[in-house]
């Protein structure tokens, strides 16, 4: 028998191709879907295989809501073709009650693989690794574990951890030497080199230097007494990486980490509001230092055509040293020891800047005004508050990472108070103090 050809057998044919195909432009179209139930269904009428590559494209917001509501069937359906490092990922964003319920509809295994990824704290090794790491002892030959590889579910084997008899590592041997050894060749005779690994508390900073130093596809993660415990593949990192970069560029400017482009109106309210009032709180702080010179700005109004030049440059200057510094620290380049050093070069740099801008700067208010002393002021003030703008820009990120916070936490929101003031305050301040030359 066969099936009837018609227009709403072709649409639905072509929408399961494209849906099996692109996942990711699929998963944009379905974040804009008109309920939560509409996702479900186009989810319930696809393959495991496809339905899971659309849960783990779509929004992650969504995807939290779409595993908290499943009917338990379908949930085992999708969620028993998704990686335990992917499973724990999502289920973070449930409320740990409901989470026991989900993971209870899981294999034993699956779940308690899941639920020890969950223990993990947020960017360590042992978050981003996956559990299921291929292994296998000191005495297999090359020929059994081709067999098993074969056999094995796991398609993204790249390197072979060797371990004792306590799962403790003692190698790790590339699938290209495996493959391209005798059928008799034991597995510790093929290791070689330096043995990599990164402990599961380790930070996802650490994480990124080792894989830098080794060059590696993937790296062993260890507990405490040396034993395996995952692996961490270098497309994951990535994906993390990408992931905590556009968070943190969100945290500067004051938006929440967890919004999404696509998240409900009230969830981006409530994580930006909190924010927007501090940034009040400290934009009246810099309106009362203008406030305060009052008279001095009602006696010669151009300070006030200046005054946004002045701020504006220095603004800039704490951005950049700000940009520079936030990626030292990512990149551990910064430590401890040696930011002062940092801001030292940041303050250098921007003298120098600053002499420039300041020499620009007096030529234009010479010509344009027509006064000697206003000139000099303003490219006195712009050195100075473009130096102080350079060392702050490279401090405040410094001192949070410091105080154990993340420093991306809205230091740009900090960071425009203190060159807003350390602008008016300069530029002003001169200009009172020399306003007879004016």
């Amino acid at each position: 028998m066969t099936t009837e050809i018609t227009t709403d057998n072709i649409v639905r044919a072509l929408n399961r191709e494209f849906l099996a195909g692109h996942p990711v432009d699929a998963a944009r179209i379905l974040d804009h879907a008109e309920s939560r139930a509409d996702v479900e269904q186009i989810l319930a009428d696809q393959s495991a295989s496809v339905a899971a590559r659309l849960l783990l494209a779509i929004d992650p917001d969504l995807a939290g809501e779409l595993a908290e509501h499943l009917e338990s069937e379908e949930f085992r359906r999708i969620f028993g073709r998704l990686e335990s490092h992917d499973c724990a990922e999502i289920l973070s964003r449930l409320p740990e009650a409901r989470r026991e319920e989900r993971l209870a509809s899981l294999s034993p295994g699956a779940a308690r693989e899941i639920r020890d990824l969950l223990l993990y704290p947020e960017n360590t090794a042992g978050s981003l690794m996956h559990p299921s790491a291929t292994s296998f002892h000191p005495g297999a030959t090359v020929d059994e574990v081709l067999q098993r590889i074969r056999k094995s579910r796991n398609k993204h084997v790249i390197d072979i951890c060797i371990v004792d008899e306590e799962r403790r590592l003692v190698g790790v041997v590339s699938l290209q030497d495996v493959a391209t050894s005798a059928k008799g060749t034991l597995m510790r005779d093929l290791v070689k080199g330096e043995i990599l690994s990164i402990p599961d508390l380790a930070q996802r900073e650490d994480v990124v230097q080792v894989f830098e130093t080794g060059r590696m596809a993937v790296l062993p993660v260890v507990d405490a007494q040396g034993r395996l415990v995952g692996m961490i593949r270098y497309d994951t990192l990535v994906h993390a990486a990408r992931e905590d970069a556009s968070e943190d560029l969100q945290m500067m400017f004051g938006a929440g980490r967890e919004e999404r482009a696509l998240s409900p109106v009230l969830f981006a309210v409530r994580k930006r509001l909190p924010w927007l009032e501090v940034n009040l709180a400290t934009a009246f702080l810099a309106a009362a230092v203008v406030g305060f010179f009052e008279s001095t700005i009602a006696q010669i109004t151009a300070l006030a055509v200046f005054l946004p030049v002045v701020a504006g440059q220095s603004g800039n200057t704490g951005s950049q040293a700000l940009a520079v510094t936030m990626r030292g620290l990512l990149l551990r380049e910064i430590k401890g020891s040696n930011w002062f050093r940092m801001a030292r070069k940041e303050m250098a740099v921007a003298f120098v800047n600053g002499l420039a801008v300041a020499l620009t700067t007096s030529v234009i208010a010479y010509v344009w005004m027509g006064s000697a002393g206003l000139a000099a002021i303003i490219g006195a003030a712009m050195i100075f508050s473009m130096v102080v703008a350079g060392f702050f820009g490279a401090v405040i990120p410094s001192v949070l990472k410091a105080m154990g916070q993340d420093p991306a936490q809205s230091s740009s929101i900090i960071l425009t108070t203190v060159t807003d003031i350390a602008g008016f305050l300069s530029f002003l301040g001169l200009a009172k103090l020399m306003i007879n030359y004016i």
